[in-house]
């Protein structure tokens, strides 16, 4: 949907309906939120299958922790495997301040994914960020994850300026920043690779 083919889904679904018959395309119930008429490779469907699978497995008990640390992903706002703005709609902010800053599948800018959920939006040149979460279990892990892209070059160099319309030394967010190895600067928080 998001690429807007010429003569819209219903012309792909005639041929996404032969590798279905032809056994190259699974139609299924893969991304939660999405109409039921989804296909996949049939590989794509076993790595789904084996992810929850494993997912069931690993559920701590009861009041325990989920995280591992390792949940954050970094992608391009563009990136097809970025959902939100294209297959899903941007989720609302919690406590949304008219910062006039708002998400978008956008040149340059990033989301940060803690266990698939939106987490941080890196507006593009990185000065500000958005957040979907106060949450310091979700923070934490989204700023690692983006200061591990800044260290192994992904990103060159990242000064944060604001976070959600305030300046980042006195917002919470900026703790979470520190932790992850970001200096504060005159200009705000920054980290080098």
């Amino acid at each position: 949907m998001a690429e807007r083919p010429a003569g819209g889904f219903a012309a792909i679904y005639r041929v996404l309906t032969a590798f279905e018959e032809a056994g190259r395309a699974r139609r299924g119930y893969f991304v939660e939120g999405l109409g039921a008429a989804q296909f996949a490779m049939p590989g794509a469907v076993d790595r789904l299958r084996l992810l929850a699978d494993s997912a069931k497995a690993e559920e701590p008990p009861p009041g325990a922790s989920s995280r591992t640390g390792d949940d954050a992903l970094v992608l391009a706002a563009t990136d097809p495997a970025n959902p939100y703005g294209a297959a899903l709609p941007w989720p609302e902010r919690p406590g949304e301040v008219a910062s006039g800053h708002k998400p978008g599948r956008k040149a340059g800018a990033l989301v940060v994914l803690v266990d698939g959920r939106l987490a941080l939006y890196v507006e593009r040149g990185g000065r500000t960020l958005l957040t979907w979460s106060d949450d310091h279990a979700v923070l934490q892990p989204a700023v690692d994850g983006l200061a591990l892209a800044v260290r192994d070059g992904a990103l060159g160099k990242l000064t944060v300026e604001r976070a959600d319309g305030e300046g980042i030394l006195t917002s919470p967010l900026g703790r979470a920043l520190e932790a992850a190895g970001f200096h504060a600067t005159p200009r705000g928080l920054r980290l080098r690779g």
